[in-house]
């Protein structure tokens, strides 16, 4: 710790676009010759792309079948030898549990040792909290996620978005779009406190900007009423007259709204539209359904009432917007009805941060060569409840 805690003062005081060069100095002068380069995942999760505002950037490498994707999905350090006395080890850079990329450090075998790595992993990680703060201030990183351009109506919706991933003692949860690149009116959203986790899953009607600005306008609306302190069922009446008194009932959003509680793993929730639930529980995998409500910016002044079910320490829970459950296969059979549900079984060792992609390969192989048609949405919650690890097994205490 103490080899790095001039790196850490030194990335909080440093320009926002400088952190790399204020990384690679702190390793030069701690390990002499040393190569640092920072790749980035992309937008779909595909490729890790290098972070370099010179004219020499580097070619994306997949996430797949590389050394650094290794490092990226594993989460834990990745050590390669070049056969010439110098090693590469790939380190993930991770922000509380949103796996932003990779950092690679090239050296002299000789000067590196598996004792590094703790302190390197430190840096990994005060590297991406100053990273996510320049972000206010500086596109080079936001640049280094795309493979190609966003359309506006995507780039509208990932700055919506808090995160792909986030993770706390009770809980870890991951989440994708598809089309990453041209998203229409898809979106999730979430909020933790010190009781609570609150997860929205949303579809504004339509497609393009349209449907961008829609749920623009029904996330901050939600986001607006939680911030006051107003209970489930108003964030819902809230943002629902907020449609309503733009769009008059010709345009609508639907919302799958839940609230757990950390003490006793009770759900409140409000359906309220087309997201889905589904729950894998003891190996059986089974949807979660609730009393269907109407969208929000339907009719004026309507009324929401929550219902509420429990989770348990194990529970994984899968939530899909229509874009997911309805895709068709060639012989016409919808994803939801049986292949989610397998694909659910077959994931079962990944982390939710995995999950997602997982299940959005298996809905590409299952439509076959047709493109998507529609938005598809995918988040995966973990629960393990308060006082207890990942997979439901009791925490030591720290």
């Amino acid at each position: 710790m103490d080899k790095f805690a001039a790196l850490e003062q030194a990335l909080r005081g440093a320009a926002p676009h400088t952190l790399l060069d204020v990384t690679s100095a702190a390793f030069v002068e701690r390990y002499g010759t040393a190569v640092v380069e920072l790749r980035l995942a992309d937008y779909g999760m595909r490729s890790l792309q290098t972070v370099d505002p010179g004219p020499g950037t580097s070619e994306p490498v997949p996430i797949d079948g590389s050394p650094q994707g290794r490092a990226f999905g594993s989460q834990e350090p990745h050590v390669t030898e070049d056969g010439e006395g110098r090693v590469a080890v790939h380190l993930p850079v991770t922000v509380r549990g949103d796996r932003l990329g990779v950092l690679t450090v090239r050296m002299a075998a000789d000067a590196f040792t598996e004792a590094d790595l703790p302190d390197l992993r430190l840096a990994c990680e005060a590297l991406g909290h100053e990273m996510l703060v320049a972000e206010r201030d500086t596109d080079l990183y936001v640049l280094a996620r795309r493979t190609a351009r966003l359309t506006l109506a995507a780039e509208m919706q990932w700055q919506l978005l808090p995160g792909r991933a986030c993770a706390r003692d009770e809980f870890a949860l991951g989440a994708q779009l598809e089309p990453a690149y041209a998203i229409f009116g898809d979106n999730y959203d979430w909020s933790v406190s010190s009781d609570h986790l609150t997860v929205a899953v949303t579809n504004g009607m339509g497609d393009g900007i349209e449907a961008a600005l829609l749920s623009n306008l029904a996330v901050n609306a939600l986001r607006n009423a939680r911030r006051a302190g107003l209970g489930l069922a108003d964030q819902a009446a809230l943002a629902d007259q907020a449609v309503y008194a733009h769009y008059r009932g010709r345009a609508y959003v639907s919302v799958l709204l839940l609230r757990f509680e950390f003490a006793t793993g009770e759900v409140e929730v409000i359906d309220a539209g087309s997201p889905r639930l589904w729950r894998l529980r003891d190996r059986e995998v089974e949807p979660v359904p609730f009393d269907a409500q109407l969208p929000l910016g339907m009719f004026e002044e309507t009324v929401y009432v929550p219902e509420r079910f429990t989770v348990r320490p194990g529970d994984r829970l899968l939530f899909g917007s229509d874009g997911v459950y309805e895709t068709l296969s060639l012989a016409g059979e919808a994803y939801g009805h049986r292949v989610l549900a397998r694909t659910l079984l077959a994931t079962s060792l990944l982390p939710p941060t995995q999950v997602p992609g997982a299940v959005l390969r298996e809905l590409a192989g299952h439509r076959g060569d047709r493109p998507l048609d529609d938005d598809a949405l995918v988040v995966c919650l973990d629960w393990y409840g308060r006082g207890r690890g990942p997979g439901g097994a009791p925490q030591t205490a720290r």
